[in-house]
């Protein structure tokens, strides 16, 4: 799903068009206010589209997209089929509203450059940290400091804003450590963004997070993961009594959450084994968890399985998690092999970077929670992804 890129050199030329400007600006609008509220987001997102699209029809062009749409379109169209076969057909065509946001990588795609490309890395930094700020205030102020009250920021969930917080952080990171310019603003907001994901409590986004920063550190310097042992102490060593203890409960395994996903774990591979092809159907999880449910489950009706691809496998089917696979190797190795084409001068190797920590951290914390379902978390997630494709496109790559 590629077209021939179009010219790359932004010097000496015209201004962009105003539909272009608009649904560029309603682009950064879209991964600025995603991170504080939903509604306003998919609002920006709305309008992105339409003014692409008229762009689209006033150059009479296809929309295009990176080598991984491929899979990433057979996924979401095997997600259909899923839920014509689902016992409630309307409740899961109902959540098959979320595979509009896949237009974000096409659209994307074609819009950016290096100039705003960085720019909205810029204004998701300068976002995230705003939302922290409001996570941290709610934490100390509020006293959002327990499991049954944590830090959310302006979003309805606290798994959201942490998941945010993984992924903004990840990207301050691999601003700091690959551009020679720019790189002072992310290192005063990653701070914050560090605090901001520890006190969300959220387990699953501090492993993502780990992964994400370690595989950063590799690709820069082996020898800088020496700094994360020395991370790991000073994080003991002031971090609050809370925080603490729910690190050490990621290795309890009498902990009820902990022995709650193990059961999850279970009832999912059954009911893949009963539905292998095109599962239950989205959305259909909680309805049919209970005749699957382990003997040692602790929630009677979980809404997911707390892990992407057992979540995949069991809600559409196997052929869906193959294609999900696909997307997500591609992209990966898509975005490994533009950082080592990238010259270390220039926003593509700080992109590319960012690109594998996303899709590493998204892995490494889906594994315990499904991040991939929420509409907030795969905006940004796409967006970040997509963004040293779009790049390398505009350089007839």
């Amino acid at each position: 799903m590629t077209t021939t890129p179009r010219n790359s050199a932004r010097s000496n030329r015209a201004p962009e068009p105003l539909p272009r400007q608009a649904a560029l600006l309603c682009l950064a609008g879209t991964v600025a206010a995603i991170q504080f509220s939903i509604a306003i987001g998919q609002l920006f997102f709305a309008l992105a589209v339409v003014a692409w699209a008229g762009v689209l029809v006033g150059e009479r062009r296809r929309p295009a997209g990176p080598p991984w749409m491929l899979p990433l379109v057979l996924y979401a169209v095997w997600t259909l089929v899923s839920a014509a076969w689902s016992p409630d057909v309307a409740g899961s065509l109902h959540e098959c509203r979320q595979l509009v946001l896949i237009l974000l990588v096409p659209l994307v795609y074609d819009l950016v450059d290096d100039e705003s490309a960085v720019m909205l890395t810029t204004v998701v930094l300068a976002a995230g940290a705003a939302s922290a700020v409001v996570g941290i205030g709610q934490y100390s102020i509020l006293h959002y400091d327990n499991l049954g009250l944590r830090p959310r920021s302006t979003l309805g969930l606290y798994m959201t804003f942490s998941g945010l917080m993984m992924l903004v952080l990840n990207l301050a990171l691999a601003r700091v450590l690959f551009t020679s310019k720019a790189r002072v603003w992310a290192a005063l907001v990653a701070p914050a963004l560090a605090v901001a994901l520890a006190l969300s409590l959220g387990r699953n986004n501090w492993i993502g997070a780990f992964c994400g920063v370690a595989v950063l550190l590799v690709m820069r310097d082996f020898r800088l993961t020496a700094l994360l042992p020395v991370a790991a102490a000073l994080f003991f060593s002031v971090a609050p009594n809370v925080v603490v203890q729910r690190f050490y409960s990621i290795f309890d395994l009498q902990n009820l959450s902990n022995r709650d996903r193990v059961a999850m774990a279970r009832a999912g591979v059954k009911i893949v084994r009963a539905h292998p092809v095109a599962g239950v159907g989205p959305n259909m999880i909680a309805r049919e968890y209970p005749l699957y449910r382990d003997a040692g489950a602790v929630l009677q009706t979980p809404p997911h399985l707390h892990n992407v691809p057992l979540q995949i496998a069991a809600e559409r089917g196997l052929p869906a998690l193959g294609f999900w696979l696909w997307f997500v190797g591609l992209a990966l190795a898509g975005a490994v092999r533009l950082f080592r084409r990238a010259t270390p001068s220039g926003p593509r190797r700080f992109l590319a970077a960012s690109a594998v920590a996303t899709v590493v951290a998204m892995l490494a914390s889906g594994m315990f929670e499904h991040n991939f379902g929420d509409s907030e978390f795969q905006m940004v997630f796409l967006v970040l992804v997509t963004l040293p494709f779009a790049v390398a496109h505009r350089h007839g790559e």
